[in-house]
C-alpha cells in the first residue's frame, strides 16, 4: 500500500478527503460521511515513512521545527490535494482534501443568479462565509474564474496554501502562497496594495491586521473577495467588528457599512436520493438599509432586512432550506440542524 495508491482510491470514489491515521485503515470522507476503506491497519512507520515520502527536505525540517505543516500537493494523473500533516499522541498523521483540476461553473455548483452580480462588482467587500468543508473555496473558484472570462483585470489571490489553480484567460492572475511566496496574509495583503491590482482575492481573513487591511482596499477602490468560518450574515458583521479593540470598533462599522457589497454564507447537504450533497445558501446584499443597520449596530435586525429584501436577491437560509426540502432535494431531517427558527420550520411541514 503507498499514498499515490491511496490518493487514487479517493479520486475514485469522488471522496471529498482523505485520512491517514495511527491504529487504523485509511478513512475517506464521501458525501459528508467517513468510511473506513478495507485496506490494512496502518502502524507509525508506516505512516511515517509514507507521509515523509511526499515532503521536500524544506519542509521535513519545517514540520519537525513547528509540528504542523500545511501544503498543496500535485501528482501527475490526478486531483490536487490540500495537505495538512499532524502529529497525534507521537504519531506522524495527515489529512488529505481532494480539489478537483477543473474549476465547476457556477451552475454546476447550484449557486443562486445573483452569485454572479456579486462577482462583477467593481470595489468592495464582498465575503463568501460558512463552517469548514462547505466549499466555500470553491465558490470562490468559480467567482474568479467567472471574471477571468469576462474582464481584463490584475487579480491577486493570497492562499494558504494554493488550491485550485487559475490560468490566465481575459485577466492576468497572480496567485502566492503564504509561507512559501509570503510569510503572513497580512504581510502579502499590505504589500500587494503597491502591486496595481484591481480584485484581491483573501483566502482566509483570520487576523485584526488582515481584516483592518482588507477593508483599506475595498474602501480604496479594490474588490476583495475573501472567506470567513462564519455560519451567517449577521455573525459575519460581528465577527468581523469584534476582532478589533472595543475603542476601534465604532470606526469601523463606518468603515464595514461603506465597504461590504455582500456576504453568501453556504452549507452542503446530503442529497435526499441519496447521491453527493447540495448547496443552501443565505444572500445578503449591502442596500441602504442593510448599511443603515451596520452604521447604527442594530445586526438583530439583519435576518429581518435579509428576509424583506428579495427584490435585492436576498433570501435566509431558513427559506432556502425550506424550499429544498419542499422540493424534495433534501430530507426534512437533514435540514433541521441549520435552520435558525425551528419552530416555524417544523409548523411548515407540520
Amino acid at each position: 500500500m503507498d499514498l499515490r495508491e491511496l490518493l487514487m482510491m479517493a479520486n475514485e470514489n469522488k471522496a471529498s478527503d482523505l485520512h491517514l491515521t495511527f491504529d487504523s485503515p485509511p478513512i475517506l470522507r464521501i458525501d459528508g460521511d467517513l468510511r473506513v476503506t478495507d485496506k490494512e491497519v496502518l502502524t507509525k512507520d508506516q505512516l511515517k515513512k509514507m507521509i515523509y515520502g511526499i515532503l521536500t527536505d524544506r519542509q521535513k525540517e519545517k514540520f519537525e521545527a513547528e509540528r504542523e505543516l500545511d501544503f498543496s500537493l500535485a501528482l501527475s494523473g490526478m486531483d490536487r490535494y490540500r495537505v495538512n500533516v499532524h502529529i497525534q499522541r507521537g504519531s506522524v498523521e495527515a489529512a488529505f482534501r481532494r480539489i478537483p483540476l477543473f474549476i465547476p461553473n457556477m451552475e454546476e455548483l447550484g449557486l443562486p443568479p445573483i452569485v454572479a452580480d456579486m462577482a462583477r462588482k467593481k470595489n468592495g467587500l464582498v465575503l463568501v462565509t460558512g463552517p469548514t468543508g462547505t466549499g466555500k473555496t470553491t465558490t470562490l473558484a468559480s467567482m474568479i474564474n467567472l471574471i477571468n472570462e469576462e474582464r481584463k483585470t490584475l487579480i491577486i489571490m493570497i492562499e494558504d496554501p494554493i488550491e485550485y489553480v487559475h490560468f490566465n484567460k481575459k485577466s492576468i492572475i497572480k496567485q502566492r502562497e503564504v509561507y512559501s511566496d509570503t510569510h503572513s496574509f497580512a504581510e502579502a495583503l499590505k504589500r500587494c496594495l503597491r502591486q496595481d491590482p484591481d480584485i484581491i482575492v483573501v483566502g482566509e481573513m483570520r487576523d485584526l491586521e488582515t481584516i483592518s487591511t482588507a477593508l483599506t482596499a475595498a474602501e480604496t477602490g479594490h474588490l476583495v473577495l475573501a472567506t470567513l468560518h462564519t455560519p451567517d450574515a449577521p455573525q459575519t458583521i460581528e465577527r468581523i467588528i469584534d476582532v478589533f479593540p472595543s475603542h476601534q470598533q465604532s470606526q469601523v462599522r463606518l468603515q464595514l457599512a461603506a465597504a461590504l457589497q455582500a456576504v453568501m454564507s453556504q452549507v452542503l447537504l446530503p442529497r435526499a436520493e441519496g447521491d453527493g450533497r447540495i448547496l443552501a445558501t443565505e444572500i445578503m446584499i449591502a442596500t441602504p438599509g442593510v448599511r443603515n443597520l451596520i452604521r447604527e449596530q442594530a445586526i438583530e435586525q439583519l435576518p429581518t432586512a435579509i428576509q424583506t429584501g428579495s427584490a435585492y436577491g436576498m433570501h435566509t437560509m431558513d427559506k432556502c432550506l425550506q424550499e429544498l426540502c419542499q422540493s424534495g432535494a433534501v430530507k426534512y431531517e437533514d435540514a433541521v440542524p441549520h435552520v435558525k427558527n425551528v419552530e416555524e420550520f417544523r409548523r411548515l411541514f407540520r
